[in-house]
């Protein structure tokens, strides 16, 4: 900055259009200035000459040295640049959030009720989901909501469709979400994420697979919600302490949400054997 009259002058006046000052009095170029071509814009509203316009967008591109970042194939392609949106890496984010909102959760009390995270933690989550195609409507996403794309550039809608990582992302992220976790071989249902939205007001059906792939149907009851797992169809109840049971091989068994499945009992739900038919898990404070 001391090297550069111009730029102590547009500092000093504070405009912030251009140069803005953090909290340690540092100076930056506006966020909003992404690329050389949006810097001569402001510049060209501001009234610069054009010796300080030149003289500007050579100490910005000698800041952020943009040739240098050139991609994959030696340049970017239009829509890999800066200002795009690149779609799996909301996806990690969202994942990386569900992952670090569940590591906060903790167990509390002598029935060991789960304490959910912090509600800014959630609401962290629940703006980072409002972001991803599936939340958006075909004419906010530029394409079928639910379908993956790689990235949506500033001037179009997304582009570069197919089955990207953000798929596995997404997908682990809703489990997470759900509260199915895995751990040393274990099946177990953590219910801190859960959203009373997601709870049917009415009574409906869930259509699923079975292990064989053949379509079942399934009456939910209101208050409740499903899914399947391994092909095995979980249902969440609520009511006033937490229960879970599940159908094996005709009879009724009962576990603890909070302790999860046996490990021979998590096998056979892996292994798709047919021996787990159900699972009902009853949710309390939701």
């Amino acid at each position: 900055m001391a090297a550069s009259p111009l730029l102590q002058k547009e500092a000093d006046r504070k405009d912030g259009r251009i140069i803005v000052r953090d909290g340690e009095g540092i100076c930056h170029f506006h966020s909003d200035l992404r690329n050389a071509r949006i810097l001569n814009e402001h510049l060209d509203e501001l009234d610069f000459s054009p010796e300080d316009c030149s003289e500007l967008c050579a100490a910005y591109e000698e800041v952020f040295h943009h040739r240098r970042f050139t991609g994959r194939s030696g340049t970017f392609f239009k829509y890999e640049g800066l200002g795009s949106i690149y779609w799996h890496m909301v996806s990690k984010l969202e994942l990386a959030v569900v992952e670090n909102a569940l590591g906060l959760c903790g167990r509390s009390g002598n029935k060991g009720k789960e304490t959910g995270p912090s509600g800014e933690c959630v609401e962290h989550l629940r703006e980072i989901k409002e972001g991803i195609g599936v939340h958006k409507t075909p004419q906010e996403y530029g394409a079928f909501p639910t379908d993956p794309y790689s990235h949506t550039p500033s001037f179009a809608g997304v582009q570069q469709p197919g089955m990207t990582g953000q798929v596995k992302e997404d997908v682990i992220a809703r489990f997470l979400e759900l509260g199915v976790t895995v751990r040393e071989g274990r099946v177990g249902f953590r219910l801190a994420l859960l959203d009373q939205g997601e709870f049917l007001e009415e009574e409906g059906e869930f259509f699923y697979f079975d292990i064989e792939g053949n379509p079942k149907y399934a009456k939910v009851a209101a208050g409740s919600l499903a899914f399947s797992f391994c092909n095995v169809p979980v249902f969440y109840h609520q009511g006033d302490r937490e229960a879970g049971s599940l159908v094996y091989e005709g009879d009724v068994r009962s576990f603890s949400p909070a302790e999860g499945l046996s490990e021979d009992l998590s096998g056979d739900l892996f292994d798709r054997n047919g021996k787990v038919e159900r699972i009902d898990v009853t949710i309390s404070g939701i």
